[in-house]
């Protein structure tokens, strides 16, 4: 069990919701990502969501785009956000997950990311454009390295019976894509997000996690009996924008929200 797995055990013993959060790797720059790193672990973020700049991340909006373009020109890579985690773990025990694109992992080498990943402490990957009929190569790795991350699964109100095949054996919790957009599209959930969400829940062993254009913790009030989390990138990269990376706005923010997601 890693700590993603750990803390989902935990906030389920305790009748919570998770909160998870998303950052761009590299954003201000390096150190200050790692004190934003810590900054929401004490404030209460149950899983950080680190989004691994990419030329061309196909799943993300114009925000993340604009965010992983600016995190490339300042000269953020892979090595040094491997770095930079190995350093915030010597005093940050946060669930840490990458989210990212496969271009990358294979330039870096599937089985050298896998355990690099696993020395450092990233306790998950999620890879949007790796589809489950793709996954055997990588997923041999995490199934032999010791300590490696857990692959997260996507699904989208378009999965339908692909949803019992995509979450067998899937691990920490599935990712439920709110929408048919890209990330950052302000709430505007599918039509028929109750009912597709109710489907996911009842196919699924592990919690269920809703994301995409989520800002507020009202935003899934009526949605909170189907779901077990929520995670919000777009709108707390935007806050982070405006505040010039203040951390005590980031702290209001993420304990505001988690204890409403709670009430």
């Amino acid at each position: 069990m890693n700590r993603i797995e750990e803390r989902m055990k935990q906030l389920r013993e305790k009748g919570e919701k998770a909160f998870i959060t998303y950052m761009t790797a590299g954003l201000p720059d390096m150190d200050h990502m790692k004190d934003l790193i810590r900054a929401q672990e004490e404030a209460g973020t149950d899983v950080l969501e680190l989004g691994i700049p990419f030329s061309d991340p196909t799943a993300d909006g114009p925000v993340i785009q604009d965010a992983s373009y600016r995190s490339i020109l300042k000269g953020t890579n892979l090595i040094k956000i491997f770095k930079a985690v190995e350093e915030v773990r010597q005093d940050c025990q946060i669930p840490i997950l990458f989210m990212m694109y496969y271009n990358t992992i294979m330039y870096y080498g599937i089985e050298a990311f896998v355990r690099e990943c696993a020395r450092v402490g990233v306790d998950g990957l999620i890879i949007p454009d790796l589809p489950l009929e793709e996954q055997d190569e990588i997923q041999t790795y995490l199934d032999l390295i010791e300590n490696a991350p857990i692959l997260i699964q996507l699904v989208a109100p378009v999965s339908g019976d692909r949803i019992p095949m995509i979450l067998k054996g899937a691990r920490g919790f599935v990712y439920c894509v709110s929408s048919m957009g890209v990330t950052g599209s302000a709430a505007d959930f599918h039509k028929n997000v109750r009912r597709y969400l109710e489907t996911v829940k009842a196919a699924s062993e592990i919690p269920v996690m809703m994301g995409f254009g989520i800002r507020t913790a009202a935003d899934v009030k009526g949605l909170k009996d189907t779901i077990d989390g929520c995670i919000v990138g777009t709108h707390f990269i935007n806050i982070m924008e405006e505040s010039g990376y203040d951390l005590c706005v980031a702290r209001d923010y993420i304990s505001g929200f988690k204890k409403e997601l709670n009430a």
